[in-house]
């Protein structure tokens, strides 16, 4: 990886209380001090969201920081992946997609509990819900056109001209995707789903021909953006955990999802008034992709739709496991077990559909 190095850790291991909640200020600050950074004046606060890595805002004197560490504990295999966070953002600085600048990279546990990376902080709004409450409906549809720019801008980078030729397998994506959800939803299921066990079986058996391999977010939605504080444009996307070498359309069905939910399931925007807040239809959004990636038309869409609300269950059914083993890093994360089946479910009428149709 092409992140700089840590400070080698002069300092005695410490309990891993550290890892669990906001960072040991002194040992932070030595750290800092070694790796060059002004740590004047430093305050450490949580910052909310993010069910899988706990994140947290560092201010000095002179500047702002965002910390991105991973949890501690018994972790599911190739989950909390920061060090490909961190590999991926540096990766694409300079090109049409907004992201932090990274600071730097420590895999050294000793020093915090567990590896963790800087990066500068971006100043602006974040919101959970995908209604963007508070705004007009013009900055709703303005926003909503930028969020498309910005999909259409990550899937038009050269991976391999980026340096992210290793950064995943090419082909195959959605057989390789289906197969580790499968296994990370059997790792931490706690009771039978009829719909998880019917989509794990149907997903496989339907995968829609036709490759192509592009970097992907992995968890493309409303709150892992920063929208500008007065402009109606994105500034930077956060939380690339997910990302890997995959088929674009992953990523822009797993946005869509959220014309699949319902507000009081899981942050979608199904059954509101879409017209009055200004919010593109989705066959409007995806067409406005289409146009610009210069597809004529994408087939088999009812597939990708169940293809991410199965793997978003499956995430939300992993959360919940760690919530239930002390390890999760939001508050809200043990209620995410109640998600999982309604999410499954719509996931299979999905499927039903594109049965039938």
């Amino acid at each position: 990886m092409s992140s700089s190095s840590c400070v080698s850790n002069a300092l005695s291991t410490s309990s891993s209380a550290a890892g669990r909640g906001v960072p040991d200020l002194e040992r932070l600050a030595a750290w800092m001090h070694q790796a060059g950074i002004d740590a004047q004046d430093l305050a450490v606060r949580p910052l909310s969201g993010g069910q899988s890595n706990p994140t947290f805002l560092l201010e000095t004197a002179s500047a702002a920081f965002v910390l991105r560490k991973q949890p501690p504990g018994a972790l599911l295999p190739s989950a909390h992946a920061i060090d490909r966070e961190y590999r991926v953002m540096q990766a694409l600085a300079g090109t049409g997609v907004p992201v932090p600048r990274m600071v730097t990279w420590c895999d050294d546990a000793a020093w915090l509990g567990t590896p963790f990376f800087l990066m500068e902080f971006v100043r602006g709004r974040s919101f959970i819900d995908p209604t963007l409450p508070g705004l007009c409906a013009a900055e709703r549809k303005a926003i909503y056109a930028d969020i498309n720019r910005v999909l259409v801008a990550l899937h038009g980078v050269d991976y391999r001209a980026v340096g992210l030729d290793t950064f995943g397998r090419s082909g195959n994506y959605f057989v390789r995707q289906i197969d580790r959800w499968s296994r990370q939803y059997r790792a931490s299921q706690s009771t039978p789903i009829d719909a998880m066990d019917a989509l794990m079986a149907w997903l496989p058996a339907h995968v829609p021909e036709g490759d192509e391999t592009r970097i992907v977010h992995g968890d493309m939605r409303m709150d892992n953006l920063i929208i500008h504080p007065t402009e109606a444009r994105v500034v930077a996307v956060l939380d690339w955990e997910l990302s890997t070498l995959g088929h674009p359309l992953a990523d822009l069905s797993y946005f869509c999802m959220s014309w699949c939910v319902p507000p009081d399931l899981w942050r979608g925007v199904a059954g509101v008034d879409l017209m009055a807040l200004g919010i593109p239809q989705e066959h409007a959004f995806v067409e406005d992709y289409c146009r610009a990636r210069g597809i004529d038309d994408i087939r088999h869409w009812d597939f990708y739709l169940a293809y991410n609300l199965f793997r978003m269950a499956a995430i939300l059914q992993g959360v919940a496991a760690r919530a239930a083993g002390g390890n999760a890093s939001a508050a809200d994360a043990a209620s995410m077990a109640d998600k999982v089946k309604p999410l499954a479910e719509l996931g299979w009428r999905c499927a039903r559909r594109s049965r039938t149709g």
